[in-house]
């Protein structure tokens, strides 16, 4: 086995490109190295992509036979058109006494196991169903609201040109976010020319290497970000000219911005108002500043109102739109989209009535739509690539929402602590088994796709997803050999010709909402190398082609329909990766709605003043951020603990301070104990940590079973969450911002 494999790294989003070496058994991943040849991470990787064989090889309950629960609670092993078959038959009951709305559908795809979650919207189609959730609606959708109210379209940031880097409640160091990560903040720390600035309570790998290191106290974001914010109006450090070009709404906000009484909320904050003031006027002074905000701050109290004031500090001085600031960027599908409803209109979820944003349910409210008597109750779940039981708020209360489920279905690798709630459990190839690929495709002005080709077989018995959801649409009637048929014989004609008949069988709505399985079962089955599952990419490279045309005609693919079958064909064959488009500049104006950002956002802008103080309870003196990414934890499909080189049970960082005055040493045993629930967790005294600040790692608490024992490895964050502590806007969780308490339990 000497064959290096092209393929990516699945643990964040930024995918990064690497090689495999497999071993002499076939399966086993012998080496992992950074992919030279993938365009956008050019050989670089961290240390977490060379443990990716414990995704593929290690202990992880792997799942290759469809499961049916038992009423003992056990499962039995099925064959899939008996899966199919039930499952289809139970959806139609459900849809036909509670309507198809009643069945609920999450996930979608984890890191980088995206295509599957393509194919998703025509099982959804085929059975009636209308809402939906991801992991997106727990993190990112306070983001998308405010960014679709001012810009129309989600932007992101050139750090690695960018003068000023500002970074609020994200270590890039651990959680990347742009590619190069740890390569490209070395290299600012080293210029003298260009900085750093965080905003952060835990003095992280990245605050370690910043000019100016915030730390505020946790949850005080948003008064800290006013501060700096009305620095800028007060001191007449914002960009006049750029804003009158490019901007409506200044007024609103100056005048808003006047009232914030400074010197008070950098004292809420706890930072020292000298140092606010300067790393307000650095990042005022510099010719380009790019800013990310992440879960440090999405998780946390004030959530969309920080996303809007993150937004407006980088505004005010007219970083948009030029090197090394923020832009709007292309892609292969709406990641982030939203149409910017105003706060009393849009869609609402059904029964609690909150704010559906980018097509998402709030993840925090997905309990109380079925843990009701409400007519209106989810009533069922698909769930797909995902782990709500163990990733979303409260597991204890989303594990009861579970059983009260008429019928709940998980698609995925292995046997999850969701899918052991189960009715039935349908496996699925791992990422490295199939064509697979994420449409996390941010860059700019060059954004990259990659298509990942398998690295070795699937083993007998699973099925990749899109065959899942054909055979569930198919089950369905709502699709059969007659819709396929004329499709293929147009194919029989050419590619030209198929695209003219897929065209006209689009006028028709029902079935447009079915075409990734139409895709499938026609144009897949003429793909090379069992490449079935890309079929969908051939719509979506039609679309960029036309969304992007002079972005896909700079990268080499020509103008008109012949774009979008050369981009297809280059994505299809490129299995490094390929460039899908390389803008101007200039296109995020193009992008932007109507060439103009809406400063202002009402609702938000009176938030903003009248903030409150925050409140404080004596019967919780600590605050605890529940996932903090670290150097060894992912997301939860390494489900194996051994690939955990440091920390393996997942300590409980404390500040050195509080250790001391509550006589804690390392390796000391604790009860941590929230409003939710309690853990008993080792502490880690350590000086990175503000005094009544904590810290657990993500990815932590996954079960394995192995020879009949169950096998944990460290504390599960979500079982000391809140499901209604969240934002008030949007409801992601304040999963950054737990009440709590420790009580010594001894060595």
């Amino acid at each position: 086995m000497t064959e290096w494999h092209p393929t990516a790294c699945i643990l964040c989003e930024c995918n990064c490109g690497i090689q495999v070496l497999l071993g002499a058994d076939g399966r086993s991943f012998d080496k992992i190295r950074g992919d030279k040849l993938h365009p956008s991470s050019a050989g670089y990787t961290c240390n977490k992509a060379l443990q990716l064989d414990r995704y593929q090889n290690g202990r992880t309950g792997r799942l290759t036979a469809p499961l049916r629960r038992n009423a003992d609670g056990s499962f039995t092993k099925i064959d899939w058109d008996t899966a199919i078959s039930e499952i289809s038959a139970r959806m139609r009951e459900i849809g036909d006494e509670y309507g198809g709305e009643s069945i609920f559908y999450y996930g979608g795809g984890g890191q980088g196991n995206h295509l599957g979650g393509a194919y998703a919207p025509a099982t959804m189609a085929a059975y009636g169903m209308r809402y939906r959730s991801s992991a997106l609606a727990q993190e990112k959708t306070g983001d998308f609201w405010v960014g679709a109210r001012m810009t129309g379209h989600p932007v992101r940031s050139d750090v690695e040109h960018a003068e000023v880097a500002l970074f609020i409640g994200k270590n890039p160091y651990q959680s990347h976010g742009f590619p190069r990560a740890r390569s490209v903040l070395k290299e600012i720390a080293r210029d003298p020319r260009r900085s750093i600035i965080v905003l952060d309570p835990v003095r992280t790998e990245t605050a370690e290497l910043a000019d100016f290191h915030l730390q505020l106290r946790p949850g005080t974001d948003v008064y800290l970000l006013a501060a700096m914010a009305a620095i800028l109006v007060r001191d007449d450090l914002v960009d006049h000219d750029w804003l009158a070009a490019r901007t409506e709404g200044f007024d609103e906000v100056a005048a808003v911005l006047r009232t914030v009484p400074i010197d008070k909320y950098c004292a809420l904050a706890d930072v020292e108002i000298d140092l606010v003031t300067a790393a307000t006027h650095r990042l005022a002074a510099a010719d380009s500043v790019a800013a990310l905000e992440d879960l440090g701050v999405q998780m946390n109290r004030h959530s969309t109102l920080v996303s809007y004031v993150e937004k407006l500090l980088w505004l005010l001085t007219g970083n948009l739109g030029k090197p090394g600031t923020q832009y709007a960027f292309s892609g292969m599908a709406a990641i982030g989209h939203d149409r910017g409803h105003p706060a009393d209109s849009g869609p609402r979820s059904p029964v609690v009535g909150a704010r559906i944003i980018s097509g998402l349910v709030p993840c925090n409210v997905i309990t109380e739509e079925i843990l009701t008597d409400h007519p209106a109750r989810y009533r069922a779940m698909i769930v797909e690539s995902a782990n709500p039981a163990h990733s979303l708020a409260d597991s204890a209360r989303m594990r009861a929402a579970l059983a009260a489920l008429e019928l709940v279905v998980v698609i995925d690798v292995a046997m999850t602590e969701t899918a052991r709630a189960a009715d039935y459990v349908l496996p699925a190839p791992t990422q490295f088994e199939k064509y697979e690929a994420t449409f996390f495709n941010f860059e700019f002005p060059r954004n990259i796709f990659h298509l990942r080709h398998p690295v070795l077989p699937a083993p007998a018995g699973v099925l990749a997803e899109p065959e899942i959801h054909a055979r569930l649409v198919e089950a369905a009637g709502v699709l059969t050999e007659d819709d396929y048929r004329p499709l293929r014989a147009a194919l029989d004609q050419g590619r030209e010709a198929f695209a003219m008949a897929f065209l006209a069988v689009l006028a028709d709505p029902a079935k447009a909402k079915l075409a990734p399985i139409l895709l499938y079962r026609t144009l897949g089955a003429t793909l090379p190398d069992g490449a079935a599952a890309a079929a969908v990419l051939w719509g979506a490279a039609y679309t960029c082609a036309r969304k992007n045309p002079s972005g896909v005609e700079r990268a080499g693919y020509g103008t008109g329909l012949a774009a979008g079958e050369r981009l297809f064909e280059a994505i299809l064959t490129g299995e490094h990766g390929v460039v899908i488009t390389d803008d101007e500049v200039g296109e995020t104006w193009n992008r932007v709605r109507g060439g103009i950002v809406r400063l202002a956002v009402p609702e938000l802008l009176s938030a903003l003043a009248a903030l409150p103080e925050p409140d404080e309870d004596r019967n919780w003196p600590f605050v605890l951020a529940a996932g903090e990414r670290r150097a060894f934890t992912a997301n939860t499909i390494m489900r194996d603990p051994a690939w955990r080189k440091r920390d393996p049970g997942g300590a409980l960082r404390i500040s050195t301070t509080d250790a001391l005055r509550l006589g804690l040493t390392s390796g000391d045993q604790v009860r941590l104990t929230t409003r939710t629930g309690s853990a008993r967790v080792t502490v880690e005294p350590t000086d990175r940590m503000r005094s009544g600040h904590l810290s657990l790692p993500n990815g932590l608490g996954l079960s394995v079973v192995e020879e009949g024992e169950v096998l944990t490895s460290g504390a599960a964050p979500n079982e000391l969450t809140a499901f209604d502590e969240r934002d008030e806007w949007v409801g992601t969780p304040w999963h950054k911002y737990v009440p709590a308490r420790i009580d010594t339990v001894g060595t």
